[in-house]
């Protein structure tokens, strides 16, 4: 889509995902035992068609660019395609982006040098699948001045969204960033429809948007707070509902934005569910990730005579248990588990080792860590809070390169 320039939204702090935000900017996050959150948000474009995509980075990016230099040099800048990561470079001011729209509006060169006539702005922290090609034609087919993502959420969950009501033309007549009092969808008075933070601009009123925008001394140049809401009251504002039949891909509406640690925990753990709610395994939608080359993951007996054994878990290549066990767990790459140690409920980043006879539970064990033998996590949550971060539901997690103390 030549007439179509993505931009994705990748330079947040993350500091509710703390410590796993502390040297890596969120859409970095390692992911479901081999990707980073990112990759959800890029494969969606790759499978939409949108080939001519920048990538706006800013805290803690150096594992994101690298991620994106050794995973997604995919496009071929010769035929118009790329896959470009653009740091803060201050053309505007001296200040990094302080907000969605400042984002943007930092970068307008960019937006001026291309020959879009549409701008697709996503975040690249989100984990979902999804075909913005029919969100995209019913842009044009309604020559919207902008479209908005949307899905139905509980009263209760849409406080945390922006929200807005819309007529029988699915055309937005108010919008509300996170509200105390959701407005309800018609006939339905437990349900909200929230924005999942997915925009198609027309170039033009962008750009315009976006100048009055900075000329505001009240403004706190985010879309939700600012930007859509006075869009919304002058120009013509659609939405476009997640989920529809359209598209390439048979949609499966789940979404999550893996903002907590509980919810990047839960959203792991859906993963591992008998029907999981997101389909990594269809062979028309693949999420394409940077992986080096590990040899096959392998169980096997200790030398103790244990044998290996994982249960409902998903292991990563290069992955040894040698005469441990994992049970509803994620192993990312060349994490080893030895003998008569036990792994439940929990997510290993790369390079874990666990020593023999643990027992670890409820846990995030981030990059470069090696637990010792005999230790225990997640069985007592006081000696667990002297040492690590514990969640509201009560998942530990252990930062990278942690080194315990006898």
């Amino acid at each position: 889509m030549q007439d179509t320039l993505t931009i994705v939204l990748a330079g947040g702090v993350g500091s509710r995902l703390s410590p796993l935000t502390d040297n890596r900017a969120k859409p970095a996050v390692p992911f479901g035992g081999k990707y980073r959150i990112i990759d959800f948000t890029l494969a969606n474009c790759l499978h939409s068609g949108l080939r001519q995509i920048l990538v706006l980075t800013q805290y803690k990016s150096h594992s994101l660019q690298k991620h994106l230099r050794d995973g997604w040099s995919v496009l071929n800048p010769e035929l118009g395609e790329f896959i470009t990561n653009v740091p803060p470079q201050m053309r505007t001011g001296d200040s990094w982006y302080s907000g969605t729209a400042d984002a943007i509006y930092q970068n307008l060169y960019l937006l001026s040098r291309s020959d879009a006539k549409h701008v697709v702005v996503l975040s690249g922290d989100h984990i979902y699948r999804m075909d913005y090609a029919p969100m995209l034609a019913q842009h044009k087919h309604s020559k919207a001045d902008l479209t908005v993502a949307c899905m139905e959420v509980s009263i209760d969950e849409a406080k945390e969204f922006g929200v807005m009501e819309i007529d029988d033309a699915q055309q937005i007549q108010n919008f509300s960033e996170k509200p105390n009092y959701p407005a309800c969808v018609p006939n339905k008075p437990t349900r909200s429809l929230a924005s999942m933070g997915i925009y198609i601009f027309d170039k033009e009123v962008l750009i315009r948007a976006l100048l009055d925008d900075v000329e505001d001394p009240n403004s706190s140049h985010d879309f939700g707070k600012d930007v859509i809401p006075k869009l919304v009251d002058n120009q013509r504002v659609y939405a476009y509902k997640f989920g529809d039949e359209a598209g390439r891909v048979t949609q499966d509406t789940y979404w999550r934005d893996v903002g907590t640690i509980d919810s990047y925990y839960q959203a792991n753990m859906d993963l591992l569910k008998p029907i999981s709610p997101i389909d990594l395994y269809q062979p028309d939608w693949a999420i394409r990730t940077y992986e080096p080359q590990q040899p096959p993951a392998r169980t096997v007996a200790s030398v103790e005579g244990n044998q290996g054994i994982f249960i409902n878990s998903m292991i990563a290549n290069g992955v040894v248990i040698e005469g441990g066990s994992a049970q509803n767990s994620i192993f990312f790459p060349k994490v080893k588990v030895n003998n008569a140690a036990i792994v439940i409920d929990s997510i290993l980043f790369e390079e874990v080792e666990i020593g023999k006879n643990c027992h670890i539970q409820n846990c995030i064990i981030d990059k470069h860590v090696k637990v010792p033998d005999g230790t225990t996590i997640g069985l007592n949550d006081k000696v667990d809070a002297e040492r690590f971060h514990i969640s509201k539901n009560g998942v530990i997690v252990v930062p990278s390169s942690y080194e315990f103390t006898s």
